[in-house]
Protein backbone atom coordinates (compact mmCIF):
# COMPACT_ATOMS: atom_id res chain seq x y z
CA UNK A 1 0.00 0.00 0.00
CA UNK A 2 2.93 2.34 0.70
CA UNK A 3 4.24 1.80 -2.80
CA UNK A 4 0.81 2.70 -4.27
CA UNK A 5 0.83 5.97 -2.34
CA UNK A 6 4.50 6.73 -2.95
CA UNK A 7 4.19 6.79 -6.74
CA UNK A 8 0.95 8.75 -6.71
CA UNK A 9 -2.41 7.93 -8.18
CA UNK A 10 -1.99 9.57 -11.59
CA UNK A 11 -2.11 6.28 -13.57
CA UNK A 12 -5.39 5.35 -11.90
CA UNK A 13 -6.89 8.75 -12.66
CA UNK A 14 -5.68 8.57 -16.27
CA UNK A 15 -7.51 5.25 -16.61
CA UNK A 16 -10.55 6.80 -14.99
CA UNK A 17 -10.37 9.84 -17.29
CA UNK A 18 -10.12 7.79 -20.48
CA UNK A 19 -12.66 5.11 -19.54
CA UNK A 20 -15.84 7.05 -20.55
CA UNK A 21 -14.70 7.59 -24.14
CA UNK A 22 -13.57 3.96 -24.33
CA UNK A 23 -16.94 2.87 -22.90
CA UNK A 24 -18.94 4.69 -25.59
CA UNK A 25 -16.55 3.44 -28.30
CA UNK A 26 -17.14 -0.12 -27.09
CA UNK A 27 -20.88 0.40 -26.69
CA UNK A 28 -21.35 1.32 -30.34
CA UNK A 29 -18.86 -1.28 -31.60
CA UNK A 30 -20.24 -4.10 -29.47
CA UNK A 31 -23.77 -3.19 -30.54
CA UNK A 32 -22.72 -3.96 -34.10
CA UNK A 33 -21.02 -7.17 -32.99
CA UNK A 34 -23.53 -8.63 -30.53
CA UNK A 35 -26.98 -7.21 -31.28
CA UNK A 36 -29.45 -9.58 -32.90
CA UNK A 37 -33.17 -9.11 -33.50
CA UNK A 38 -35.65 -11.27 -31.64
CA UNK A 39 -37.09 -13.76 -34.15
CA UNK A 40 -40.68 -14.99 -34.09
CA UNK A 41 -41.71 -17.78 -36.49
CA UNK A 42 -45.29 -18.93 -37.04
CA UNK A 43 -47.46 -20.48 -39.75
CA UNK A 44 -50.10 -18.42 -41.56
CA UNK A 45 -52.24 -19.93 -44.35
CA UNK A 46 -49.85 -22.86 -44.66
CA UNK A 47 -46.78 -20.64 -45.07
CA UNK A 48 -44.03 -20.17 -42.53
CA UNK A 49 -43.70 -16.52 -41.62
CA UNK A 50 -40.72 -15.08 -39.80
CA UNK A 51 -41.08 -11.74 -38.05
CA UNK A 52 -38.13 -9.81 -36.63
CA UNK A 53 -38.53 -7.71 -33.49
CA UNK A 54 -36.22 -5.32 -31.69
CA UNK A 55 -33.49 -6.90 -29.58
CA UNK A 56 -34.49 -8.24 -26.19
CA UNK A 57 -33.61 -6.51 -22.93
CA UNK A 58 -31.18 -9.31 -22.04
CA UNK A 59 -29.34 -8.74 -25.34
CA UNK A 60 -29.08 -5.01 -24.59
CA UNK A 61 -27.79 -5.83 -21.09
CA UNK A 62 -25.07 -8.07 -22.59
CA UNK A 63 -23.93 -5.24 -24.86
CA UNK A 64 -23.80 -2.74 -21.99
CA UNK A 65 -21.93 -5.21 -19.76
CA UNK A 66 -19.37 -5.95 -22.47
CA UNK A 67 -18.76 -2.22 -22.98
CA UNK A 68 -18.51 -1.67 -19.22
CA UNK A 69 -16.02 -4.54 -18.94
CA UNK A 70 -13.81 -2.87 -21.55
CA UNK A 71 -13.79 0.42 -19.64
CA UNK A 72 -13.36 -1.33 -16.28
CA UNK A 73 -10.33 -3.19 -17.60
CA UNK A 74 -8.71 0.16 -18.39
CA UNK A 75 -9.38 1.45 -14.85
CA UNK A 76 -7.93 -1.76 -13.36
CA UNK A 77 -4.81 -1.46 -15.51
CA UNK A 78 -4.49 2.13 -14.29
CA UNK A 79 -4.82 0.98 -10.68
CA UNK A 80 -2.11 -1.65 -11.17
CA UNK A 81 0.10 0.85 -12.97
CA UNK A 82 0.19 2.87 -9.72
CA UNK A 83 2.74 0.35 -8.49
CA UNK A 84 5.33 1.61 -10.96
CA UNK A 85 7.18 4.88 -11.10
CA UNK A 86 6.22 5.61 -14.70
CA UNK A 87 2.84 3.91 -14.53
CA UNK A 88 1.12 6.86 -16.18
CA UNK A 89 2.62 5.74 -19.50
CA UNK A 90 1.36 2.20 -18.95
CA UNK A 91 -2.14 3.49 -18.29
CA UNK A 92 -2.16 5.74 -21.37
CA UNK A 93 -0.69 3.01 -23.59
CA UNK A 94 -3.34 0.57 -22.34
CA UNK A 95 -6.05 3.05 -23.39
CA UNK A 96 -4.57 3.22 -26.89
CA UNK A 97 -4.32 -0.57 -27.19
CA UNK A 98 -7.85 -1.17 -25.85
CA UNK A 99 -9.36 1.46 -28.15
CA UNK A 100 -7.61 -0.05 -31.15
CA UNK A 101 -8.64 -3.58 -30.13
CA UNK A 102 -12.25 -2.46 -29.76
CA UNK A 103 -12.54 -1.10 -33.31
CA UNK A 104 -10.16 -3.28 -35.31
CA UNK A 105 -12.96 -5.60 -36.59
CA UNK A 106 -15.56 -2.88 -37.02
CA UNK A 107 -15.98 -3.37 -40.78
CA UNK A 108 -16.80 -7.07 -40.31
CA UNK A 109 -19.27 -6.23 -37.53
CA UNK A 110 -21.03 -3.71 -39.79
CA UNK A 111 -21.57 -6.41 -42.43
CA UNK A 112 -22.80 -8.93 -39.83
CA UNK A 113 -25.22 -6.45 -38.30
CA UNK A 114 -26.68 -5.37 -41.64
CA UNK A 115 -27.28 -9.06 -42.53
CA UNK A 116 -29.09 -9.57 -39.24
CA UNK A 117 -31.36 -6.59 -39.99
CA UNK A 118 -32.24 -7.00 -43.69
CA UNK A 119 -34.93 -4.29 -43.59
CA UNK A 120 -32.84 -1.82 -41.63
CA UNK A 121 -32.66 -1.13 -37.93
CA UNK A 122 -36.28 0.04 -37.76
CA UNK A 123 -37.41 -3.36 -39.19
CA UNK A 124 -39.68 -1.69 -41.76
CA UNK A 125 -39.41 -2.53 -45.47
CA UNK A 126 -37.83 0.15 -47.65
CA UNK A 127 -40.96 0.32 -49.81
CA UNK A 128 -43.02 1.51 -46.83
CA UNK A 129 -43.56 5.23 -46.22
CA UNK A 130 -42.95 4.59 -42.49
CA UNK A 131 -39.35 3.52 -43.15
CA UNK A 132 -36.94 5.85 -41.33
CA UNK A 133 -33.70 3.86 -41.52
CA UNK A 134 -32.56 2.14 -44.68
CA UNK A 135 -30.48 -1.02 -44.54
CA UNK A 136 -26.94 -0.20 -43.43
CA UNK A 137 -27.71 3.39 -42.45
CA UNK A 138 -27.67 2.80 -38.68
CA UNK A 139 -24.60 0.56 -39.00
CA UNK A 140 -22.66 3.27 -40.82
CA UNK A 141 -23.59 5.82 -38.16
CA UNK A 142 -22.61 3.42 -35.35
CA UNK A 143 -19.27 2.72 -37.04
CA UNK A 144 -18.50 6.43 -37.43
CA UNK A 145 -19.45 7.08 -33.81
CA UNK A 146 -17.36 4.20 -32.49
CA UNK A 147 -14.34 5.31 -34.52
CA UNK A 148 -14.79 8.88 -33.31
CA UNK A 149 -14.76 7.81 -29.66
CA UNK A 150 -11.74 5.57 -30.34
CA UNK A 151 -9.88 8.52 -31.86
CA UNK A 152 -10.77 10.69 -28.87
CA UNK A 153 -9.52 8.00 -26.49
CA UNK A 154 -6.26 7.61 -28.38
CA UNK A 155 -5.81 11.36 -28.77
CA UNK A 156 -6.34 12.01 -25.07
CA UNK A 157 -3.93 9.17 -24.20
CA UNK A 158 -1.26 10.64 -26.49
CA UNK A 159 -1.86 14.07 -24.90
CA UNK A 160 -1.36 12.53 -21.44
CA UNK A 161 1.92 10.97 -22.58
CA UNK A 162 3.18 14.22 -24.14
CA UNK A 163 2.24 16.30 -21.08
CA UNK A 164 3.84 13.75 -18.74
CA UNK A 165 7.05 13.74 -20.76
CA UNK A 166 7.13 17.55 -20.78
CA UNK A 167 6.60 17.74 -17.01
CA UNK A 168 9.27 15.12 -16.41
CA UNK A 169 11.77 17.00 -18.61
CA UNK A 170 10.93 20.25 -16.82
CA UNK A 171 11.43 18.60 -13.44
CA UNK A 172 14.83 17.31 -14.49
CA UNK A 173 15.94 20.74 -15.72
CA UNK A 174 14.72 22.43 -12.56
CA UNK A 175 16.87 20.28 -10.27
CA UNK A 176 19.87 22.29 -9.05
CA UNK A 177 23.24 20.86 -9.89
CA UNK A 178 25.12 19.63 -6.85
CA UNK A 179 27.75 22.05 -5.62
CA UNK A 180 31.35 20.97 -6.10
CA UNK A 181 32.86 19.47 -2.98
CA UNK A 182 34.67 22.00 -0.82
CA UNK A 183 38.12 20.97 0.21
CA UNK A 184 38.91 21.87 3.73
CA UNK A 185 42.43 22.86 4.73
CA UNK A 186 43.62 21.27 7.90
CA UNK A 187 44.25 23.68 10.77
CA UNK A 188 47.48 23.43 12.71
CA UNK A 189 46.96 22.30 16.29
CA UNK A 190 46.32 25.05 18.73
CA UNK A 191 44.76 27.36 16.16
CA UNK A 192 41.30 25.89 16.40
CA UNK A 193 38.63 28.45 17.11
Amino acid sequence: MKRWKRHGRAPFFVGLLLSPTLFFCALMGFSLWLEKPAVQTFTRNGKTVTVLHQATASMEARIWLAAAADATLLVLIGALANLYRRGIYVSAAAAIVLAFATVHRLDQWVVLHSHRYPDGMDLIRESSTSNTLSRGQWELTAKITSLSFAHWTMGLAVAVIVISLALEARRRRARPEPAPPVESTPQPPGMAL
